[in-house]
């Protein structure tokens, strides 16, 4: 809503008019007779009720009901129905059948309610004359800026099912990076998550009812057990703020990751972390080459092609580092693309290098196809041992989890009662 009262703004000044009344799109139930007697069901997005029946009723159907989605939740559809839409409608397109025709056999396969609306609205918008680069933009925020502008420059292409083709293998290629250090990161999370908690666990509640009992029989405690019983007590005093403290700072960062200025200071130190900062660095350059290359081949804008490959490559502070000085060095200042590229400070020197080849021989485009294929080639390799390295320290971690936890097990099991204690035992 915040964004259509922005647009709504814009449009309202730049074309002179007043706007009276903003009204969303929602979800509407409808039950229908078909002439046949069959009865149907299902669901439709639409401004109004009226405006639905109307509409099913021009179609031949016998309105029964229509009445609004009590829960309409807004969900984005998942990244693997996006693929999948892209992937059978290139398969389609290479058997020559018309694009209209793919969205209509799409639309009943699609097993999301926000894409499947989606398709809808693309057949309608293109059968109402909209050119195609417009019907998909629309949709942007659904299917990705990206991908709406690979598929909208499809139409303009000339070959269809190329374009829809390589955003197909653009797409299967990042979410299986995605997926790989997703599922590399799972399981670490969740041993350093069960390693902390049993640590807080035993040092907080089992370690005292030992260690607790021998101090409260008066005996010396061994310097290590002291100071473990002193931080149990600490912690049990303290536990609340503990606890509140930590979940304000977790969402601060949250909230603060999340603001523009958030993501770009989070985005910069991602690519310099150790171990897998260099990986994502090197993914997200080969995201932009793959892009560039893809677009280079299709648009003599290279500007525009230059702006929407740093919005594909995954990394806000990349993206505007691009935006803010590369392209602005090649508008204002006439610089040539590898002087300007290096002047942003976030491509590798191979990068450059070879940009820079590409340039003198006049095929920028095969070397940014060629630095894509290096990079997605070494990124595939690398994942595994940046896998097996994270785990290695994570074992190293538990190992000195553990043999912390069995020194000081070990030290509370040597204490030896002096024969003042044994007396003072005696006495209680």
């Amino acid at each position: 809503m915040r964004a259509a009262r922005k647009k709504l703004a814009e449009l309202a000044e730049k074309h002179g008019f007043r706007p009276q009344l903003l009204q969303p799109r929602r979800t509407f139930i409808y039950k229908v007779r078909h002439p046949s007697g069959r009865v149907v069901t299902g669901e439709q997005k639409a401004y109004t009720a009226e405006e639905l029946a109307q509409a099913l009723r021009k179609m031949g159907l016998e309105v029964i009901r229509v009445e609004r989605k009590v829960l309409d939740l807004q969900l984005k559809p998942p990244r693997t129905d996006i693929i999948m839409f892209v992937r059978l409608a290139a398969n389609l397109l290479r058997e020559k059948l018309p694009f209209d025709e793919v969205l209509n056999l799409l639309v009943n396969d699609v097993s999301s309610n926000a894409l499947r609306q989606v398709i809808r609205d693309l057949n309608a918008d293109l059968k109402a004359g909209m050119e195609a680069q417009q019907a998909f933009m629309k949709h942007q925020h659904v299917l990705g800026k990206f991908t709406a502008y690979m598929l909208g420059l499809a139409s303009k292409s000339g070959n269809m099912a190329e374009i829809f083709e390589s955003t197909a293998r653009f797409l299967e290629r990042q979410n299986e990076f995605h997926k790989s250090i997703r599922s590399a990161m799972i399981t670490p999370a969740i041993t350093i998550i069960a390693l902390v908690a049993t640590f807080i666990w035993y040092v907080w509640y089992i370690f005292p009812m030992t260690a607790g009992l021998l101090a409260d029989l008066g005996m010396e405690l061994p310097p290590m057990t002291a100071a473990t019983l002193v931080f149990s007590q600490w912690l049990d005093r303290n536990i609340l703020w503990l606890t509140l403290a930590f979940t304000a700072a977790v969402v601060g960062f949250v909230a603060f990751a999340r603001s523009p200025r958030g993501q770009l200071i989070v985005h910069r130190w991602l690519i310099k972390l150790p171990i897998i900062g260099g990986l994502l660095h090197k993914l997200n350059i080969e995201i932009f080459c793959r892009v560039f290359a893809i677009l280079y081949s299709n648009s003599g804008e290279n500007i525009s092609v230059i702006k929407i490959a740093a919005e594909a490559c995954g990394n806000r502070y990349m993206e505007h580092r691009i935006k803010t000085v590369t392209v602005p060095l090649m508008v204002a200042q006439g610089m040539d693309l590898v002087r300007a590229m290096e002047a942003s400070g976030v491509f590798t020197q191979m990068a450059l290098a070879r940009f820079r080849s590409g340039s003198e021989t006049g095929n920028v485009r095969g070397a940014a196809e060629q630095m894509a294929n290096y990079y997605e080639s070494e990124t595939t390799l690398k994942l595994k041992a940046v896998v097996e390295g994270i785990q290695t320290i994570i074992a190293i971690l538990i190992t000195i989890a553990i043999a912390v936890l069995t020194i000081i097990s070990s030290e509370v099991a040597l204490i030896q009662p002096s024969s003042t204690d044994l007396m003072r035992m005696g006495g209680r």
